[in-house]
């Protein structure tokens, strides 16, 4: 179903799994964001019915409507129905295969209309791995999927929140893999990637980054192991040659210390998820943001799962969500002011 372009940016929202907290942020956080100046405009990839229930129990929110090409989209929540639930996998907190499924599809249906050029970015709500796993979908997220639908030759995870942004070498991996996965070129691509996103995506001109080291004190010249020497270094002259400013690699456990309350980088690369990971969610945990840079489009998601435990209650915060959108939503407007320039 192609969707008629908008002047405002358009942007699709992946429902996430219907048993989870994603049909409720949606909403809030599409309310919210609706009455920014100059909003975009939003489809919702989903289930109608657990879009609607949704509505209901939360009660002040646009009523979902289905979308179709010739009403366009209106005010409320424009919906791209997806296949249709049966009611047991609409209860919020118990999740099923089928539920797993169809948050799959939701995906892969939004992945395909941002590669054609329908949609404007992605932006994708919490889905549960095991629940992708038990439906027959082994990849182990939402940025495994969307790299492979977009043909990204490389691709990485970054996180951004308002006071720190940071990209991963290596993502889902035992630490006891991570040593031997870290390359030159796989630390260069990353530095590179980052700061090709801060430039385009972000509207940086000559973004500072930082480089983490792998060992404590970053390897003490060798004295701790060999990564920084054989990786991470020559990783970042090499990036330093194209221009870029990268620097480090600095220890880790003093790189997120700011003077004066700032970072004195626009952003970091971290050589494995828990090293970036711990100190983003200190620092952002209701704000951060998931971005897969090396996409063809723009991608997003909230930085947290599907909190089965208080989905249906009303209580699920939408301002990651809304982070999310709006990280969007900015950055297609960076694209495509450079794009006129």
């Amino acid at each position: 179903m192609a969707v008629r372009r908008q002047t405002p940016a358009l942007i699709a929202i992946s429902m996430g799994d219907p048993a989870g907290i994603g049909p409720e942020i949606v909403l809030k956080a599409a309310a919210t964001v609706a009455r920014r100046r100059g909003a975009p405009s939003l489809v919702v990839i989903g289930d109608l019915n657990v879009m609607r229930e949704t509505a209901r129990r939360l009660r002040g929110v646009p009523a979902p409507y289905a979308w179709s090409s010739d009403a366009g989209l209106r005010r409320g929540i424009a919906v791209i129905p997806t296949g249709e639930l049966p009611g047991r996998s609409r209860r919020p907190g118990h999740p099923t295969p089928a539920g797993g499924d169809a948050s799959f599809q939701y995906v892969v249906r939004g992945a395909h209309m941002a590669m054609s050029g329908d949609v404007d970015a992605l932006v994708t709500a919490p889905i549960s791995k095991e629940g992708w796993y038990r439906a027959g979908h082994e990849y182990p997220g939402h940025s495994e999927l969307v790299a492979e639908i977009g043909r990204a030759r490389e691709w990485r995870m970054m996180f951004a929140g308002d006071q720190l942004k940071l990209a991963l070498v290596t993502v889902h991996m035992g630490l006891r893999q991570v040593s031997s996965t870290l390359t030159r070129t796989r630390v260069l691509n990353t530095i590179r990637l980052i700061h090709s996103h801060l430039r385009e995506g972000a509207g940086r001109v000559r973004p500072r980054i930082a480089v983490l080291g792998f060992n404590p004190h970053a390897g003490e010249n060798g004295l701790f192991g060999d990564e920084e020497i054989r990786a991470i270094e020559p990783a970042i002259r090499a990036a330093r040659r194209t221009g870029i400013d990268a620097f480090g690699p600095l220890p880790p456990d003093t790189a997120f210390i700011r003077s004066n309350g700032r970072f004195n980088f626009d952003a970091a690369v971290a050589m494995y998820h828990d090293q970036g990971l711990i100190p983003l969610k200190t620092l952002e945990f209701d704000r951060a943001v998931n971005v897969t840079l090396g996409l063809p489009f723009i991608r997003t998601s909230p930085d947290h799962g599907t909190a089965f435990d208080i989905a249906g209650t009303g209580r699920a915060n939408p301002s990651s969500m809304v982070a999310a959108i709006e990280y969007a939503w900015r950055a297609v407007d960076s694209r495509r002011g450079r794009r006129a320039a």
